[in-house]
C-alpha cells in the first residue's frame, strides 16, 4: 500500500505556513470616475501567516478608515496601491507618504502571486527591519517573485480582481496617480462564505 506520509506532510506544512485563509473577508466597493455602479472586491486574510497585519486590516475595515481614499498608484497589469489618507484630497506631493500613525512588524512569509494583498513600506535604506506602513497596501495583478522576501503578504483577492486590473490601466500622472478618481466608497468586514479559489 502506498504511504500517505508525503501527502500528510505537505498538508501539514501548508497549514503550518499559514497559507489558508481565515474566517473573515474585507468587502470593498470602489467608484471609478463618474460611473454609477460600484466595483466590488473581496479580500481574504491570512490570519496565521500574518496575524498582526490581518488584525490591523480588520480593525481599519471595522472603523471605516479607508472610506474616501483613492487608489494612488497604478501600473498596467502589474499592481495597484491604496490606503494613504492624503489621497482623499487627490494628487499632491504627500501622496504615498501617509498612514494611521503606526507601523507593523514584518511578517514576511508568503510569496507574491496574482491577487496577493501586501503591505507597503519605506525602502530598506531607511527601513532595514522592513516594518510595514499601518494602512497602505497593494495588490499584485500577476506573480511578482522579485518582491518575495521583501514585503508582507497578508491577504488575497477572492473576487473582483478584474476590476483592479481595469483600474491598473487608468491613465496616470507622472507619479502613477490615476487621473480619474478611483475612490473606496465602502469597506466592511464580513464572514467568509464558500471555498477558496485555486491559487494562480
Amino acid at each position: 500500500m502506498r504511504s500517505l506520509f508525503p501527502l500528510f506532510f505537505l498538508l501539514t506544512a501548508a497549514l503550518a505556513s499559514g497559507q489558508t485563509l481565515g474566517p473573515d473577508v474585507v468587502v470593498m466597493d470602489i467608484k471609478v470616475g463618474k460611473e454609477r455602479d460600484l466595483r466590488r472586491v473581496v479580500i481574504g486574510l491570512y490570519d496565521n501567516a500574518a496575524p498582526q497585519h490581518a488584525e490591523n486590516f480588520k480593525e481599519l475595515a471595522r472603523t471605516r478608515y479607508y472610506k474616501g481614499m483613492q487608489f494612488h498608484r497604478a501600473f498596467p497589469g502589474t499592481l495597484v496601491q491604496t490606503g494613504d489618507p492624503y489621497s482623499r484630497r487627490g494628487p499632491s506631493v504627500r501622496s504615498g507618504t501617509g498612514g494611521p500613525g503606526w507601523t507593523i512588524p514584518a511578517e514576511i512569509r508568503l510569496p507574491h502571486k496574482r491577487g496577493s494583498v501586501a503591505a507597503a513600506r519605506l525602502d530598506n535604506k531607511i527601513n532595514p527591519a522592513r516594518v510595514s506602513n499601518g494602512s497602505q497596501f497593494y495588490v499584485t495583478l500577476k506573480p511578482m517573485p522579485a518582491l518575495n522576501g521583501q514585503y508582507t503578504v497578508f491577504g488575497r483577492v477572492l473576487e473582483g480582481i478584474e476590476h483592479l486590473e481595469e483600474i491598473s490601466r487608468q491613465r496616470t500622472d507622472r507619479n502613477n496617480f490615476p487621473l480619474e478618481k478611483v475612490v473606496i466608497k465602502r469597506i466592511v468586514l464580513e464572514p467568509r462564505v464558500g471555498s477558496e479559489p485555486p491559487a494562480s
